[in-house]
């Protein structure tokens, strides 16, 4: 598969407010590996590998986020798909 790799940094009113739950939900509807943990408040760090559209789309949604969230900035940095990923997981 010719995947790619972003690396998403999600600053505002997204911890404590189902964040993650909803990136593992609507990562897991486009096909994306990878993972989303909270840094620390306000800032929630996600890797996203698989299909270009799908990362882009991921991307997208990542800006508006779920509606307990208010999102501020979504910084990313691409990064070399590893292909080692498996699924889509909540890390701590």
């Amino acid at each position: 598969m010719n995947s790619v790799r972003a690396h998403l940094f999600i600053r505002g009113d997204v911890t404590g407010v189902g964040f993650r739950y909803w990136a593992v939900r609507e990562a897991n509807k486009l096909k994306i590996f990878g993972w989303a943990r909270n840094i620390d408040a306000g800032l929630v760090e996600i890797v996203a590998e698989g299909k270009k559209e799908s990362i882009m789309k991921m991307i997208e949604i990542c800006k508006s986020g779920p509606e307990t969230s208010l999102v501020k900035e979504v910084k990313v940095k691409w990064e070399v798909a590893e292909n080692k990923l498996n699924g889509f997981e909540i890390r701590y």
